[in-house]
């Protein structure tokens, strides 16, 4: 699942009332079922089968509509994998175009109230900053973020939605491997921020000229190990990076703390430690970009207790987003994927179609039914 992961939902009290305690585990009984869905999302990318013959992009932005959630989150990246089924792609050199195909325009028009969208300057490789990054790839980036944060808030202007850019795992990124062992050179760290500056000056640059009329553009980093930073003084992210930044979110992609109740809490609170404070969220700037867990290697108890856990601390933190890895599995053991045993089981549906305990916890959840038995992990994984 290093590939990519999805992510689940936090909360943000909007002020309806005083708060009525919960039961244990419960979400707090502020959150209606209408916060719920503006806060509670899913992930659509890569997925290694598909239900229906059409576009790919489409039928899995219809199944979280369908589950009553209005955020998701997709790759505005290399569509080719991304999104490989029913779709000819053409050939686009810029992410504005990429913005304008018809199947993107179709998924975002959709009534999604926040869409979370990972976005690369198209032509490099992605992390070349590890390298160093010259003034003129500085000025390069900013100008390509300018221009898709003013397309997103002219073409969509009215509508009430808020797109979110952000990149993929910051601190695999950073160290150019998955070797946890290897900690960030002093050139990748620099890079980085001014990499991470560049892009949320373009957005800045875009808000100021254009305002934002009915619709939103932020801009996020993704942090991935924040626990070997918080508990083991490892440099990450974290405190490498976010202090010298001023984007205006922070996604923690919590595969490193969400199995453990107690260290989820603090890694949120370590990440709002470092961030520094931005609007419109403030000091409760971090979501949840990526959790879950894969239900034919976990068991569906602990997945269960995973999300449920996941669910609970982040609404009581006040995140303004959770995002669940994902709806369909991305992960397959075996090619082509022709059974539910082929995939590790990241999903809400299955590759039969059959919908996995966890969407059932969640149309509970977006509907406002709260579960009758909801108990937090009794002990950490």
């Amino acid at each position: 699942m290093r590939s990519i992961r999805a992510v689940w939902w936090v909360a943000v009290v909007v002020g309806v009332g005083a708060c009525l305690a919960a039961q244990p585990g419960e979400p707090a009984a502020t959150q209606t079922a209408q916060d719920v869905r503006k806060i509670l999302g899913v992930t659509h990318v890569s997925g290694a089968y598909h239900l229906t013959n059409g576009d790919f992009l489409a039928e899995g932005a219809e199944q979280v509509l369908a589950l009553g959630s209005r955020v998701i989150k997709l790759y505005l990246h290399k569509p080719e994998r991304s999104y490989p089924f029913g779709i000819e792609w053409p050939k686009v050199d810029s992410q504005v175009a990429l913005a304008k195909t018809p199947p993107f325009r179709r998924a975002l028009g959709m009534p999604f109230k926040t869409i979370i969208l990972t976005a690369y300057a198209m032509g490099r490789f992605e992390h070349y900053w590890t390298r160093g990054i010259t003034p003129e790839q500085e000025a390069d980036e900013t100008r390509r973020f300018y221009h898709l944060a003013k397309h997103l808030l002219t073409a969509y202007r009215g509508t009430g939605k808020t797109f979110v850019l952000q990149h993929w795992e910051g601190d695999w990124a950073i160290r150019g491997s998955f070797n946890a062992r290897v900690d960030p050179k002093p050139e990748a760290i620099r890079g980085m921020i001014r990499w991470l500056n560049a892009r949320q000056a373009g957005v800045d640059k875009a808000r100021a000229e254009c305002g934002q009329r009915g619709v939103r553009v932020l801009h996020a980093a993704e942090v991935n190990r924040v626990v070997e930073t918080m508990v083991r003084g490892r440099p990450g992210v974290v405190d490498k990076v976010l202090p010298h930044t001023k984007v205006d979110l922070v996604s923690y992609s919590a595969w490193d703390g969400q199995g453990n109740p107690n260290t989820f809490r603090r890694a949120l609170d370590f990440i709002a430690k470092h961030t520094p404070d931005r609007p419109p969220f403030g000091a409760r700037n971090v979501y949840v970009g990526e959790f879950g867990g894969p239900e034919n290697e976990f068991g569906r108890p602990r997945v269960r207790r995973t999300v449920e856990n996941v669910v609970r601390i982040s609404l009581e933190w006040g995140c303004p987003y959770v995002v669940y890895w994902q709806v369909y599995c991305n992960e397959p053991k075996h090619r082509p994927v022709r059974k539910n045993e082929d995939v590790r089981g990241f999903w809400l549906i299955r590759p039969d179609g059959s919908k996995s305990p966890t969407w059932d916890y969640f149309r509970r959840l977006l509907a406002g039914r709260r579960q009758a038995g909801f108990q937090p992990a009794a002990t950490p994984e």
